[in-house]
């Protein structure tokens, strides 16, 4: 039970960030920071395809995403943050925000150690993708 609540976050987090990422690239001028953001998209969209691969051998059903209600809030959200600031350090700001609470919750899930060695190495691959963007978006601030 506890891989599969585990793979769940990591899927909704996955799909919340490439969410974001989605409704923050067209806002963007800097090219560094796009190239930054689309390969935190590749690596979220990555690791959701890793997930649905395994999940079957926890749950028949489908692991946790995004619903559409979750997705149009995001986006307001952020349309709403940027429409006074549309910097890209604030941008970067707001990425950053969202990154650190998928390492926040992977690093919970870690700490439990209640789930098998492959769940495990997942997540532990998810928050160490996240640290290393987190790192990368601190440039731009």
């Amino acid at each position: 039970m506890e891989d599969i609540n585990a793979l769940d976050e990591i899927h909704k987090g996955s799909c919340m960030g490439s969410d974001a990422i989605s409704f923050i690239l067209e806002k963007v001028d800097d090219k560094k920071l796009e190239k930054l953001l689309r390969d935190q998209y590749k690596s979220y969209k990555e690791m959701q395809s890793r997930i649905d691969d395994i999940y079957p051998k926890y749950n028949e059903g489908k692991p946790h995403s995004t619903s559409m209600p979750e997705k149009v809030m995001t986006d307001s959200m952020i349309n709403m943050k940027l429409k006074k600031d549309k910097s890209t350090s604030h941008i970067a700001e707001l990425l950053i925000q969202g990154t650190n609470m998928g390492i926040i919750e992977g690093r919970r899930i870690l700490n439990k150690k209640n789930v098998n060695e492959e769940v495990h190495s997942l997540i532990s691959k998810y928050v160490s993708l996240q640290e290393k963007y987190l790192d990368s978006l601190k440039e731009f601030l």
